[in-house]
C-alpha cells in the first residue's frame, strides 16, 4: 500500500464543502469521509480519507495524525451514556466506549473546524457540530435535542493505538477533543443504529469500575479507557461546576499519551 494522501487546501477554507448523510456502507464511509489531519501540535495540516488515516500498515505504521472527538452525555442522576460498538465496525469492533467518539470532517457543512482562536478560547464549535452530527447517525439522537452550544469541550489528548482485533492493519492516531453536555430532562429518544452501535447502557460511577474491572471480560476502546484512568473522576465529581462555570477545563494543552 502506497503512502497516503494528504489534500493541501487550507482546512479552513476548503475548495468545497458537502452536506454529509450518512449514507453507504461503513467501507463507503471510510474511503469518502475526510478527516482532518494535524501536526503533533494540532496545527491543520489538510485533509486525508478515513481510511488512509486508520491504515497501520505499509509505509504508515502509525497512521495519519487527525482530529477527532469524544463526547460524554449525562443525564440528570449523573449517570453517563455509554454505548457498546457494532461488530460491523471496521475499527475497534465490539468494545465498549463513551457515548459517541468520531470525527470531524474535512470541508464538512456545517463547518467542523475548530480554528486556533477557537482552542484559545476554550471553545470547540467545529467538534461540537460534529458530535450533533454523529450522535443522529449512531444513536438517533435527533438534530436539536442537543444543541452545540450545550457541549463543554474540556481537553484534547493525542493518543496512538493499533486495533488489537486487526493487528497489522487498522488503529487510531489522534488529537481527540473531549466533549461533556447533560441530557434534556425529556430524555434522547435513543433509536441506535445496528451498523454502528450494538448497545447502550447508562451507569454510575460504581456501575463502570464494574465494567472496567478485569473480571467483567468486556474490552474498552483506548481513548475511552485513557479519559477514565485520568480525568473523568475528577469531571464526574464536580459535574455542574464543569457544565456551568469551566471547573476542570484544559482546552490549551494537548495531552500526549503515547
Amino acid at each position: 500500500m502506497g503512502s497516503p494522501t494528504v489534500a493541501a487546501a487550507a482546512p479552513h477554507a476548503p475548495a468545497t464543502t458537502l452536506a454529509w448523510d450518512g449514507s453507504g456502507s461503513q467501507a463507503d464511509l471510510m474511503l469518502r469521509d475526510q478527516v482532518i489531519a494535524v501536526t503533533p501540535d494540532d496545527a491543520a495540516t489538510g485533509g486525508a480519507s478515513k481510511r488512509d488515516a486508520h491504515t497501520f500498515a505499509g509505509g504508515t505504521p502509525s497512521g495519519v495524525l487527525h482530529r477527532a472527538f469524544s463526547a460524554f452525555l449525562f443525564d440528570g442522576r449523573n449517570r453517563l451514556l455509554l454505548q457498546q460498538r457494532a461488530l460491523s465496525k471496521i475499527t475497534f469492533p465490539g468494545v465498549w466506549t463513551n457515548t459517541c467518539c468520531s470525527h470531524q470532517l474535512h470541508g464538512q457543512t456545517p463547518e467542523e473546524f475548530d480554528s486556533p482562536s477557537d482552542v484559545a478560547a476554550a471553545l470547540a464549535p467545529g467538534s461540537a457540530a460534529a458530535a450533533v452530527r454523529k450522535l443522529e447517525h449512531e444513536l438517533g439522537i435527533r438534530v436539536g435535542t442537543i444543541p452545540p452550544s450545550a457541549f463543554r469541550f474540556v481537553t484534547r489528548l493525542h493518543y496512538c493505538a493499533p486495533d488489537a482485533s486487526s493487528p497489522g492493519a487498522w488503529g487510531e492516531h489522534e488529537v481527540d477533543y473531549v466533549l461533556l453536555a447533560r441530557a434534556p430532562a425529556g430524555g434522547l429518544g435513543l433509536a441506535p443504529n445496528a451498523e454502528e452501535v450494538a448497545d447502550t447502557r447508562w451507569v454510575d460511577e460504581a456501575e463502570l469500575k464494574a465494567m472496567m474491572a478485569p473480571s467483567s471480560g468486556l474490552a474498552w476502546s483506548p481513548w475511552f479507557r485513557i479519559i477514565a484512568e485520568r480525568w473523568l473522576p475528577a469531571w464526574w465529581r464536580d459535574l455542574d461546576e464543569v457544565l456551568e462555570k469551566g471547573a476542570h477545563v484544559d482546552a490549551a494543552t494537548v495531552h500526549r499519551v503515547m
